[in-house]
């Protein structure tokens, strides 16, 4: 098995603590009416959304989001939170299960920060951690790509 860590930041104008909020804590409600054309539905299947909830989440296939979860353009992943701090702003979950893994990743782990900035905003700070299968290698030119389509949806691009 590979390893492979990305690190990414994204800014945007929407304030910390609701950003938070709309990202981690809502995003069942709040994704799919922020992202109609990209995110289909988001369901929990177990847990109150402290660690050990898990949750599916449903893309549109015809959605250019979709590179988020694969080249093919499939529909669900499931994600597991490993840890949720709402006081300090942070999120951490696993990608354990679904076509974002296809055969490449045994799993994606991220953990996210957000952070006030100067401006009244927020900067959300991510690090990712790809898991390969095998000795198949992390595409990085493919993992930099969906980082910036994720950056764009906290950016409102």
């Amino acid at each position: 098995m590979g390893v492979f860590t990305y690190e990414s930041e994204a800014s945007t104008v929407i304030p910390p603590a609701r950003l938070f909020k709309a990202l981690f804590v809502d995003a069942a409600e709040v994704m799919p009416k922020a992202l109609p054309q990209a995110i289909k539905s988001i369901v929990t299947l177990e847990g109150d959304g402290g660690p050990g909830t898990i949750k599916q989440t449903y893309f549109w296939r015809w959605s250019e989001l979709c590179v988020l979860v694969d080249s093919s353009g499939s529909l669900s992943f499931k994600e597991r939170t490993d840890a949720i701090d709402k006081d300090n702003l942070s999120y951490a979950y696993t990608v354990f299960e679904g076509d974002a893994l296809a055969n490449t990743y045994e799993k994606i782990f991220n953990e996210s920060k957000i952070e006030a900035s100067p401006d009244g905003g927020s900067v959300c700070k991510t690090s990712t951690t790809y898991y390969t299968v095998g000795n198949v290698d992390a595409k990085a030119d493919e993992i930099k790509g969906w980082t910036r389509k994720a950056n764009g949806i906290i950016q409102g691009h």
